[in-house]
């Protein structure tokens, strides 16, 4: 058994052989996934009630095994921001979100770097998450 806070051995295995520059799309429950899929990403569902678990307790849990430096959201087309990007923004505070339009951030979610899409049993709309794993800096 494993002394850490991610214990999911189907995404353990994504990360463990991602590297930097790989993605990892956490998805709300209205997301495209299994027509958006892209062709490298391994699908990992863990929408297992509405709303349970949101996007952001999924990346909590991963912010705590991998270094991020990009995270991009997608954005409505009109309208305010959704409040869930504070949300985001407060987990990560280092990081300036990315945003794309719609069908801008779906290529980009699906495209070759993409290792792991989470699907998410999230409620709230426009909370989608790429994330562009980091650098694993060498302990001194």
């Amino acid at each position: 058994m494993l002394q850490q806070r991610l214990i999911h051995p189907e995404i353990l295995e994504s990360i463990g052989a991602a590297g930097h520059g790989s993605r990892i799309l956490i998805c709300d429950g209205n997301y495209p996934a299994s027509t958006r899929v892209g062709e490298n990403a391994d699908l990992v569902y863990l929408n297992l009630a509405p709303g349970k678990p949101t996007v952001s307790e999924v990346l909590d849990i991963l912010l705590t095994a991998i270094p991020v430096e990009d995270a991009a959201v997608m954005t409505p087309d009109e309208g305010a921001e959704p409040p869930i990007f504070q949300e985001f923004r407060s987990l990560m505070p280092d990081l300036t979100l990315t945003k794309y339009e719609r069908y801008e951030f779906y290529e980009e979610a699906s495209g070759p770097d993409t290792c792991l899409q989470i699907i998410t049993g999230e409620q709230r709309i426009y909370a989608n998450l790429l994330l562009t794993i980091g650098v694993c800096t060498p302990e001194l």
